[in-house]
């Protein structure tokens, strides 16, 4: 387990290149215990990248990632499969296993971690379902019979299956209408305060950004160009930040999702 002073997620001198193009040069980000940590930046700006990194699913060319003040890969196998199971990961499009039912998919990282145990994996599917607000009707369907936003809810369901310290979400409302996009980043937000949780989430969405997040780390050619604070970031005089968060339409957004936080 992490120690006094660690943080669930570092990244040190983090460099990213895919051919002769640097998508990041040098970053260096480090998410605190209990906050939640949206990454913005334009198109290319390589966020989504940055996450998959933060979780092994992509390499840097250069630098660190340290989960739970650990490097991501140090220790023998089984050391860090411990370390894995200490988060999740919800992706943009829910990557729910077509094959399998809503139960088989939400069952699956627990007995990927030897929970063979029929009754309890039962009570757990079960009790996963319902903290995301879905009911046990809901187990039997095929993904492909479930709207986008239930789609949504049984991926972070698959999330929170190993009870995860970190939870980390690629777009969680990108394809949600307003209304099922408010009612899930309501429920990320109780889970959030009732579980303890880090987040670290990739959004564009500035009313998802306004509800959410607690620390915003904006991407900017290659590099944090800043880290703090909603109401800090606003102040950086810089041309992307005076695009993204200052245009009329974004501050109707930050507007609403202020009023949902």
């Amino acid at each position: 387990m992490s120690g006094a002073g660690t943080f669930p997620v570092e990244l040190k001198g983090l460099s990213t290149r895919f051919g002769n193009t640097w998508v990041h040069r040098h970053i260096d980000l480090a998410v605190p215990a209990g906050e939640v940590v949206a990454l913005v930046g334009g198109s290319g700006s390589g966020k989504t990248t940055l996450l998959r990194q933060m979780v092994g699913l992509l390499q840097p060319a250069e630098g660190e990632v340290r989960l739970f003040g650990e490097p991501l890969s140090a220790g023998s196998r089984d050391a860090q499969l411990a370390r894995r199971r200490r988060f999740g990961m919800l992706f943009q499009q829910g990557a729910l296993f077509s094959a399998l039912n809503v139960f088989a998919n939400v069952a699956f990282p627990l007995r990927e971690a030897g929970i063979d145990d029929e009754e309890l994996v039962n009570h757990l599917v079960l009790l996963k379902l319902a903290m995301v607000e879905l009911g046990p009707e809901v187990a039997l369907r095929m993904p492909a019979e479930l709207s986008g936003g239930m789609v949504k809810r049984v991926a972070l369901a698959r999330a929170l299956a190993l009870e995860p310290e970190l939870l980390l979400l690629d777009e969680p409302t990108a394809g949600l209408d307003p209304d099922r996009s408010a009612g899930f980043v309501r429920l990320i937000r109780a889970l959030h305060r009732a579980l303890g949780l880090t987040v670290v989430l990739v959004t564009h969405d500035l009313d998802t950004l306004a509800a959410l997040a607690t620390r915003v780390a904006v991407l900017s050619e290659g590099r944090i160009l800043a880290n703090g604070p909603l109401d800090e970031i606003m102040t950086v005089q810089d041309p992307f930040i005076e695009r993204f968060f200052h245009s009329e339409r974004s501050q109707a957004a930050l507007a609403r999702g202020r009023a949902e936080a």
